[in-house]
């Protein structure tokens, strides 16, 4: 016996044209932009608006989704309490990690950027977005899996960064392994799986990061 679907409730898209040279002019703006983006550790902890970050995780909002379920949470911290908490949970675990859960490869890796499990970053940026991935969903009773949540997920929170860096923003994509103390400490649900945490705010006046060269585009695109 065949099952009856509801039908797509479709609408006009809104779409704008652009001319061919201000297509190209916007395209290597937005890269001229992003490309200045770099993962900052050295954070002020002057204030920013809480505008910014709410119109930033509404662009990430928008991301495309797996069956649009949108399966993502986005957990704001601003409470110092709140902050220190996950500051000293996460450098229990990264502690860890950098002695002994970590092969020796991967901390050869990480020694060119300077990183270990100190993490003062995740008290002193204004905020903290924590992202969390919804595993499942239940309605009418029912629970079902979220399709494609990890790579909608990851699609979002590259837009979420995209967003930030053009307000004029720094980020740190911080992910201490493994993360269920995020899910304790933020009192989330057993369906929301801890993704990334995100220290927000401007960089310190005198923030370094690792000098580091990005792959060529020869490197990294093929045309077949």
């Amino acid at each position: 016996m065949s099952q009856t679907f509801p039908k797509p409730n479709l609408t006009p898209l809104s779409f704008q044209r652009i001319e061919t040279e201000h297509q190209i002019r916007r395209a290597e703006e937005f890269y001229n932009n992003l490309n200045r983006r770099r993962t900052v550790r050295d954070f002020s902890d002057e204030e920013i608006p809480l505008e910014i970050i709410e119109k930033a995780i509404l662009t990430a909002g928008t991301a495309p989704s797996g069956a649009n379920m949108q399966p993502w949470r986005f957990i704001v911290v601003k409470d110092k309490k709140t902050k220190r908490r996950i500051r000293e949970a996460a450098e229990r675990e990264e502690y860890e990690s950098y002695h002994g859960r970590m092969s020796e490869k991967w901390l050869r890796r990480l020694a060119t950027l300077g990183t270990d499990e100190h993490k003062p970053f995740l008290e002193i940026a204004p905020f903290l977005i924590v992202v969390f991935r919804i595993n499942s969903i239940t309605e009418d009773g029912e629970t079902e899996p979220t399709y494609y949540s990890q790579e909608s997920v990851g699609i979002a929170v590259g837009m979420l960064l995209a967003a930030l860096h053009n307000a004029g923003l720094a980020t740190l994509t911080h992910t201490p392994s493994p993360m269920k103390f995020l899910q304790e400490i933020l009192k989330r649900p057993k369906t929301e799986i801890p993704f990334v945490l995100i220290p927000v705010g401007y960089p310190a006046t005198d923030a370094k990061v690792p000098d580091i060269r990005r792959k060529s585009l020869s490197e990294i695109m093929q045309i077949v």
